[in-house]
């Protein structure tokens, strides 16, 4: 076969598959991700042997192509554009940071998930060897990251890789379709790559979210079931100011009085004269603040100064902050005077594994009472969380989607 015709073979087979999704209801949610970026065929297959992608361009590797059916290069599409649609580069470089190899397995489990679980089984096909385990359905990528981490980890405690060079157990569930591309290549919108300013990461999401938002119209006319991966990614972003604000104005409320030195202005007209609400302040608010190593400084951070934002708008009566991972490690107390330098006077304190129950035994052993309590938590705590707070309970969470507290609201933000 001469090489006109390979070139034609590739490209021509991987046209056909994205036009085979995005036709297809089950996958036509996917079109405004597939076309975002740039797709390109490349020789070469040391520098690409199966597929790969910076976060928003692909590049597959040609001889590859050439060996898959139409079905397998449909899934190999899918497992690509999933990894651009989960945002799996940009959200999670403190994985690849700490062991690249196996974020990036972990990613591979969570995207093979989707592609496995579609209902028409003759669209797509993960080619032979691909990482899946069913054990991992609809798992996060940090979770899957932190069970085969501890996998590893237990097995070297064994001694069962003594000697040995630290690998990644895939516990012979298959290998790595792809190898995320870390050089900075970037496609025609001048995006992609490992190294981008944070102007051009929200740029980059932004034209995520609105190929997502594209698809999703058209899933819609057909009524398809989207995975709940998918789900969580199309669910606005909701942002500091008006959760916290909401909740705090809750317990507002809750401590509202009346008072006659303010009357009711609406209705003097009618000859009534009705006392006003006014509330003086919030009573002691709690922050119960995780300080485990998932939580860095940054969050840290823009939750201290969002602390301060708030106690000096609505100052409470006091502010008992706790720093905590498997047990509370320090208390600060603040008063009214030392609200304006809050976030410079918080001391972090921890930084080992989760247990958030550990902050209802210690408000209770210790008898603190408090008119509401704010959990900041990435979510990746005990299974059987023991909360016994009688107070309001906010749990802003940062990763966990599972994560369901036994009470009080929960919220998913990006802190």
């Amino acid at each position: 076969m001469n090489a006109a015709v390979q070139v034609m073979d590739a490209e021509l087979k991987l046209k056909k598959a994205h036009i085979r999704l995005m036709r297809h209801p089950e996958t036509c949610l996917y079109s405004g991700i597939i076309l975002l970026g740039d797709t390109q065929v490349v020789d070469g297959d040391d520098e690409i042997p199966t597929a790969c992608t910076d976060g928003i361009n692909t590049y597959y590797g040609r001889e590859f192509l050439n060996g898959l059916t139409i079905e397998e290069v449909a899934g190999l599409v899918l497992h690509e554009n999933f990894h651009k649609l989960l945002k799996h580069i940009a959200r999670h470089k403190d994985l690849d940071a700490k062991d690249p190899m196996l974020a990036n397995i972990a990613m591979d489990f969570v995207v093979n998930d989707i592609i496995m679980n579609l209902k028409d089984k003759t669209l797509a096909k993960l080619p032979d060897g691909a990482l899946y385990d069913p054990m991992f359905h609809d798992w996060s990528v940090r979770q899957v990251f932190d069970y085969l981490w501890k996998e590893r980890e237990k097995g070297l405690s064994n001694n069962e890789q003594s000697n040995q060079e630290r690998k990644p157990s895939t516990s012979k569930r298959g290998q790595p379709l792809d190898k995320h591309d870390r050089k900075g290549k970037q496609g025609k919108d001048g995006l992609g790559g490992n190294n981008l300013t944070p102007d051009q990461q929200r740029e980059l999401e932004r034209k995520i979210n609105e190929g997502l938002q594209q698809g999703g119209i058209l899933a819609g006319k057909f009524g398809v079931d989207i995975p709940r991966v998918i789900k969580d990614q199309m669910e606005p972003e909701i942002t500091w100011d008006g959760v916290l604000d909401d909740f705090w104005a809750g317990i507002m409320r809750g401590v509202d009085e009346f008072t006659y030195s303010r009357l009711n202005r609406r209705r003097l007209g009618d000859d009534l004269y009705l006392p006003s609400s006014y509330s003086e302040t919030v009573g002691r608010m709690v922050f119960a603040i995780d300080t485990s190593g998932s939580i860095d400084n940054e969050q840290i951070s823009r939750v201290a100064a969002r602390i301060s934002n708030l106690c000096e708008l609505y100052p409470p009566e006091s502010v008992i902050v706790l720093w905590w991972d498997t047990r509370v490690h320090a208390e600060q107390r603040f008063e009214p005077h030392e609200y304006t330098n809050i976030a410079k006077l918080l001391k972090p304190m921890g930084g080992g594994g989760t247990h958030v129950s550990c902050v209802s035994d210690y408000m209770n052993e210790r008898n603190i009472d408090s008119d509401g309590v704010i959990v900041f938590t990435d979510g990746y705590v005990e299974r059987n969380v023991k909360w016994e707070v009688a107070c309001p309970t906010l749990w802003l969470v940062t990763r966990s989607n599972s994560f369901m507290p036994p009470h009080g609201r929960k919220v998913m933000v990006k802190a």
